[in-house]
């Protein structure tokens, strides 16, 4: 059974830094792209980065130069370093997985809440 855990999430202020973890199971995780996507109030779910199984990275543009997606293969977890915060990233953040050649994968975690805010 897939699983995936978030965690790091909290209330910041506009400029400020999170890191978010995303601990999985349940998946070989060292061969799959792994993903971070967010979901803001009445919006869609949007992919915000990903990592390949060989460290190659993919950002959104709103996200650019701002975040930075890393991976540890030994502890199964993904994370997100996010800096230079501001109020349109709050939103739940979620991570997930793909097979290369395949679609992410339809089980979702809880997510963890980003609150950018004075």
């Amino acid at each position: 059974q897939v699983q995936f855990v978030e965690s790091g999430g909290g209330l910041v202020q506009p400029g400020g830094s999170l890191k978010l973890s995303c601990a999985a199971s349940g998946i070989i995780f060292n061969i799959y792209t792994m993903g971070w996507y967010r979901q803001a109030p009445g919006k869609q779910r949007e992919l915000v980065a990903y990592i390949t199984k060989n460290g190659s990275r993919n950002y959104a543009e709103p996200v650019k130069g701002r975040f930075t997606i890393s991976r540890d293969n030994a502890k199964n977890t993904v994370y997100l370093q996010m800096n230079s915060l501001t109020p349109e990233d709050t939103a739940v953040y979620y991570c997930n997985a793909k097979f290369p050649t395949s679609t992410w994968l339809g089980d979702w975690g809880q997510g963890t809440q980003v609150t950018v805010s004075s």
